[in-house]
C-alpha cells in the first residue's frame, strides 16, 4: 500500500495517479473521509479510557456516601468505551478495506494511457529478415521433436504441454545461462514454493483486479503463484533487514501457474500465452533512495540475458493504465517474432517503490537506526516462452534451428538442432 501520510498531506497526487491509470479518483475522498473518520475515533477512545483510568484511581479513595455513585459512573464509563473501541474497530477495518484497493503511485514520467500508448524507448537490432517462408514456433518444435501439446492436452487440458527432448533441453539451458548470469552479478539463487498463502499473495499486491488469474485451492487456502516474485517477496516479510552494504538480491526459479481469464482465443496456439511455464526472476530489497537506480540494473541484466540469445528486441515504458497494482514504473522488453510480425513481451521489470514491502513489513534500519519500509523491486531473466523467439528468429529453411553461441554451453554443445 502506499504511505498513509501522502493520502493525507498530498490527496491531489494520489487523485492525478488515480487519473493516469483510468482508476475511480473518488476513492481519494471516501479514504479521507474515513481517515477522519478513524483518527477521531481513536481519539475518543483514548480520552474515554484516559478517564476510566483516572476515574478507577479515585474509587479505592473515596469516601463510602460517594463510592457508590462512583460506581456507577465507572460502569457507564465502561460501556461508553467499550462503544468506542468498536467504533474504532469499524472505522479502521473500514479504512483499511479501502485502503488497500489503492494501488501504487504511477511515476510521474511513466506515459499516460491505456495497453497501447506505451513508448518505445529504443530498439536493439533489426527485425529477422528470412529469405523464405518462416514457420511458426509451434511447427518448428514439432518437427524438432520439442513439444507434444496433443498429449499436454489429454494429460491436463487446453494450453498444456510436454517439453520434450530439445524443447526440454532448450528450456532448462535458458534457465541455467539465467543462473549463472545472476551469480556473475551477485544474486542469490533460490527454488521457491508454488504455494503461499493468503497474506503473502495479498501482501504483492495480486488479489485485487488480477485476482481472477489465480489459482487457488480451497481445501488449503493456499494460492499457487504466478511468478516467484510472491514468494520471494514474503521471504522477509516482518523482518528487518541490513541494507547496509547494498541492495538484497535473489533469483527465484520457479514453476509458474497462470489461469489466463478472458484470453480465450488469443494466443492460444503453442506456447505464447500457457498456464504452467517455468521461469527464473530477479527480486530485490533495496533502500527507496536506490530503487530507480536499480530499477536501471534490473533493465540492464535482462538485456544482458536478451543479447546472448541473439534477438532483435525493443525496450518500452508501460503506460500507466497497463501497469500491475503494485507497480510504480515499468520496463518491458519484446523480441521480433517472425511469423506475427511484431514484438512480443519476454521480460518485464518493475519498480514497486515501498508498495509490497509496507504490506508485508518488511524494513531496514536507516542511518540513525530507526526502522524504515524498504523498497521491492522485480524483472524477468528468462522463460519458457524465450523458446518461441529463439527458434523463430534463428531457423533455417529446413526445418533446423542455430543454437544461439552463449547457450550452446547449456545444451550440450550443440550448434545446430534439426528436425527428426
Amino acid at each position: 500500500m502506499i504511505d498513509p501520510r501522502t493520502l493525507r498531506d498530498d490527496p491531489e497526487a494520489v487523485r492525478a495517479s488515480q487519473r493516469a491509470r483510468g482508476e475511480d479518483e473518488g476513492v481519494v475522498d471516501k479514504l479521507l473521509s474515513l481517515d477522519t473518520r478513524r483518527r477521531s475515533s481513536i481519539a475518543a477512545a483514548d480520552k474515554l479510557r484516559n478517564e476510566q483510568k483516572l476515574l478507577g484511581k479515585q474509587i479505592p479513595k473515596a469516601p463510602p456516601e460517594e463510592k457508590q455513585q462512583l460506581l456507577a459512573t465507572a460502569k457507564e464509563l465502561a460501556a461508553q468505551v467499550k462503544a468506542a473501541e468498536a467504533e474504532q474497530n469499524t472505522a479502521s477495518e473500514e479504512f483499511d478495506q479501502l485502503f488497500r484497493t489503492l494501488p501504487n503511485l504511477v511515476h510521474p514520467d511513466a506515459p499516460v494511457g491505456g495497453e497501447d500508448d506505451f513508448t518505445v524507448l529504443k530498439h536493439v537490432g533489426e527485425p529477422t529478415k528470412l529469405g523464405f517462408t518462416p514457420k511458426d514456433h509451434l511447427e518448428l518444435l514439432e518437427g524438432l521433436g520439442g513439444v507434444d501439446m496433443e498429449r499436454g492436452a489429454k494429460v491436463s487440458g487446453s494450453r498444456f504441454y510436454f517439453l520434450t527432448g530439445v524443447g526440454a533441453q532448450l528450456q532448462l539451458g535458458l534457465l541455467n545461462m539465467a543462473i549463472a548470469q545472476a551469480l556473475e552479478n551477485g544474486f542469490t539463487p533460490m527454488i521457491t514454493p508454488s504455494l503461499v498463502r493468503p497474506e503473502i499473495m495479498a501482501g504483492t499486491g495480486f488479489l485485487g483486479s488480477h485476482s481472477s488469474e489465480i489459482y487457488h485451492l480451497e481445501d488449503d487456502d493456499l494460492y499457487l503463484v504466478g511468478t516467484s516474485e510472491v514468494p520471494l517477496a514474503g521471504f522477509h516479510a516482518d523482518e528487518i533487514l541490513d541494507l547496509e552494504n547494498g541492495p538484497n538480491r535473489y533469483a527465484g526459479w520457479s514453476s509458474c501457474y497462470r489461469r489466463e481469464a478472458g484470453s480465450y482465443g488469443k494466443d492460444t496456439r503453442g506456447i505464447i500465452r500457457v498456464h504452467q511455464f517455468d521461469k527464473v526472476e530477479m527480486f530485490v530489497y533495496a533502500k527507496p533512495a536506490d530503487a530507480e537506480a536499480e530499477h536501471e540494473r534490473l533493465l540492464g541484466w535482462e538485456e544482458q540475458m536478451l543479447a546472448k540469445i541473439e534477438v532483435p528486441y525493443r525496450v518500452i515504458d508501460t503506460a500507466t493504465g497497463d501497469l500491475g497494482t503494485s507497480a510504480h514504473r515499468k520496463f518491458d522488453c519484446e523480441a521480433w517474432i517472425p511469423t506475427q510480425e511484431t514484438y512480443r513481451e519476454l521480460t518485464s521489470t518493475s519498480n514497486c517503490t515501498t508498495f509490497q514491502a509496507r504490506r508485508l513489513s518488511v524494513r531496514y534500519r536507516d542511518e540513525n537506526g530507526k526502522p524504515q519500509i524498504a523498497a521491492t523491486l522485480n524483472g524477468t531473466l528468462a522463460t519458457t516462452r524465450w523458446i518461441v523467439a529463439i527458434v523463430e528468429n534463428h531457423q533455417q529453411e529446413d526445418g533446423s534451428v542455430r543454437v544461439p553461441e552463449a547457450l550452446r554451453p547449456f545444451v550440450g554443445g550443440k550448434e545446430v538442432l534439426t528436425p527428426r
